[in-house]
Formats: structure tokens, sequence, C-alpha cells
């Protein structure tokens, strides 16, 4: 076999001669990028769904509805939707790495400042600026990974990272509600904010810089709008979007309207014991995981639609009066989720050509904006009709990314 297509391994990477340095598992290297990557996306995830829990007190402190309330997290996903386009576009001039320090940091000195907020005006304003300085973080970060990591382990620490978004979405929800029970929301704000802070500070001592990425210097829209229609053109690849968009739009809305229900009779649970019902991420963390691995074993796409029956399937149980059968249901939700997500954020990488932080941002415009308009669209159908209209929303909608991974599936065997 000609020696140009052997792998060549060195002590941190391995090198395709003529291609590419990728950080193999098992070197030091690997192991600060995944810790790295953990740390961004626990940092993003943590500071972006604070508020969640903390969604029926501003409905009763600030004297807005339900659906009002939820602005304090559809404002910052909806803004950060709309920043992925733009940071993908400004992180081939700036750098992966740069971009995504800049707004960790930001990020973090916004939820501080979120804290001492006067009036519920400028909450939401603060917060649709934290929106807009996150957007640096999710797509890069899967560029990052695409573009610097062996693609035969690609799936594992794609589930990783996904991981750590799980984990921070957890931790962001869970010591939010704990510290708003004790100290209220405004320290609680703070304390979030300091502990996002502390994980930026970490994640730029440990990320090595990029070997695979080419900077280009300047502005050119036309590069720019080229990659983007280019990917939209790629038969799977826009129902790989269809399919963030959906799927995170199911996801946000049950965990959105889950916690107005629960504080009500007849459960009645206090801040404390709703935060403590987000440890069900931990599911969602292993979920990642094991969904990355299996993808790489046995196929992304089986993997994938697996992982919609199990959303569906959770969000299913969530309609039993039983508070146990509910927990049950988000448990089963949050795990078909984040396999979903974490299959689906992988096959952008493996299907796009080229310039593959614009696919990524295309992925994560659409995960966002799913967030920011389902999840508030949802808040009508609570008010509307109760609990179970919110489900038979989710479910036509996971049902419709059921049917786009079919399609995505059918393409991408079609043009291999």
């Amino acid at each position: 076999m000609p020696t140009s297509v052997h792998a060549v391994k060195t002590a941190e990477t391995t090198t395709i001669p003529g291609q590419k340095h990728y950080l193999t598992r098992g070197t030091g290297a690997y192991r600060r990028a995944s810790l790295a990557l953990f740390l961004s996306g626990f940092s993003t995830f943590s500071l972006l769904y604070c508020v969640q829990p903390l969604l029926p007190i501003f409905s009763q402190q600030f004297s807005v509805s339900p659906a009002e309330s939820s602005l304090s997290l559809s404002l910052s996903t909806g803004f950060l939707a709309v920043a992925i386009v733009c940071a993908a576009a400004v992180s081939e001039g700036l750098g992966r790495r740069s971009l995504m320090s800049i707004s960790l940091v930001g990020a973090a000195l916004l939820t501080i400042a979120s804290a001492f907020a006067p009036n519920w005006h400028l909450l939401l304003v603060i917060r649709a600026l934290q929106g807009l300085v996150l957007g640096g973080v999710p797509a890069v970060a899967m560029a990052y990974l695409a573009e610097e990591i062996d693609p035969r382990g690609l799936g594992a620490t794609m589930g990783l990272y996904v991981g750590g978004t799980a984990f921070g979405g957890m931790s962001g929800r869970v010591l939010t509600g704990i510290f708003a029970e004790y100290l209220t929301w405004r320290p609680a704000l703070f304390l979030i904010g300091a502990i996002g802070l502390a994980a930026a500070i970490g994640f730029i001592a440990l990320l090595p810089p990029s070997r695979n990425f080419v900077r280009r210097p300047g502005f050119d829209p036309h590069f720019h709008l080229k990659a983007w229609f280019g990917h939209l053109s790629n038969p799977a690849l826009p129902f790989i979007f269809a399919i963030a968009f959906l799927a995170m739009g199911s996801f946000v809305t049950i965990y959105n309207y889950a916690g107005f229900r629960l504080v009500a009779p007849p459960y009645g649970l206090n801040q404390t014991e709703l935060g403590l019902i987000f440890t069900v991420y931990l599911f969602g963390i292993g979920a990642s995981s094991i969904g990355g691995l299996l993808g790489d074993r046995i196929g992304h796409f089986p993997v994938l639609l697996f992982g919609l029956a199990l959303t569906a399937t959770g969000s299913t149980l969530t309609l039993a009066a039983s508070l146990p059968i509910i927990i049950l249901g988000i448990i089963v939700l949050t795990t078909g989720f984040f396999m979903s997500h974490s299959i689906a954020s992988g096959l952008v990488g493996k299907l796009a050509h080229g310039t593959k932080g614009h696919a990524s941002s295309l992925y994560m415009l659409a995960y966002y904006v799913g967030s920011s308009l389902m999840g508030s669209a949802g808040g009508w159908f609570y008010a509307v009709e109760g609990w179970a209209a919110v489900v038979i929303f989710t479910l036509a909608m996971l049902a419709l990314a059921f049917v786009s991974a079919c399609f995505a599936q059918h393409l991408a065997r079609r043009k291999a």
C-alpha cells in the first residue's frame, strides 16, 4: 500500500503526510483539549440556562406572565443564534481559541452584572447581550474539534464536549435553584457568574493552539456567503439542521414550563426541590458519551433515530399525575435528547465538505432558534390548554425530527 495513505503517529498527534496533524486519543494534548472543551461547554450552558429555575420567581417578582418570564432565556438563545453565524465568520480571522476565550470571559462578567439589574427590562437587555457574547463558543468549539481531533475518535470527543454542556446545564439550573432558595436570586446569579469565570480561566490555560486551522485575515463576505450556501446545498445537511431546531425546541419547551407545573398544587415544590430535579442532566452526560461511542461503532443514524424515539417517550411520560413518573419522563427525555444532539452535531462535521466552522454555525443557528422560538411558543400552549397541550406540541416537533433523520440517512447513503 502506498505510504501516502499511512497515518504517522507522533507523541501528541497523528499526521497523515501532506494533510493534517490530528490530536490522538491517549496523548497529553488530547486530554488537555478534551478537558478544555468540557469546561467551555460547562461554562456556556451553566451561564445560559441558570435563569431557567428562576422563571417562576421572575414571573412573581416582576409581575409578568410565564411566557414573558421565559424571555430571560429566549432572548439569550435568540441572540446567541444570530451571533453564532457571525462568530463563524469572525473566527476565520481572529482564530478559534481567541474568540472562545473572549466569549467565555465576557459572558461570565455579564452574568455577574445581571445580579445587579434594577428592573425587568434591564435584566432582559443584559441577558440579550450575554447571548450575543456567548455566540463565540458553541459553533467554534464544534469546528475546533472537527479540525483538530483524529476523525476516528471524533464521535467520542464530541460526546464528551456535549457531556460538558449537559453538566453545565445541570449545574447552572441546580445550583441557581439552591442558591436562590437560601440567598435569593441576585446572589445566585452572582455566584454562577463567578463559577463561569473560573471555568473560563481553566479553558484558556488548557486548550492547545490550533494546528490545522488557517487564519483568513480581513472579512470577505463573498467567501462566507458561498460557504453557508454551499452547506445548504448539501442534500443531507439541511435535514440535520432541522433536527437541531425541532429536538432542541421540544427539549427546552418541557424544561421551561415543567417548573410552573411543579411549583403549583398539588406538587408545591420549592426552589431547592425544583432545582434538584435538574440533576437528571447527569443522565444526559452519560448519554452524550455513550451515544458518540455507539455512533462510531454501529452507525450514527440508527443511534440518532433511537435517541429521538427515546425523547418522545420521555415527553409522553410527563403526562402522568405521579411525581416519580414525571421525573422518570424528564430523565428519559434528557437521555434521548443528549444522545440525539451528540450524534447530530457529530454528523455535521462528517457530512460537511470544507469550512466546517460555517457548517457548525448553521447547525447551532437552527439549534438556538428552535430553543428561542419554540421555547416561548410553548408558553402559549401552557397558558391556553395546560400541560397536555405542551406535550402534544413537543411530540409533533419530535415526529418531524424523526422524519428528517430518515431523509438525511437516505440521502447520505445514496451519496456514499
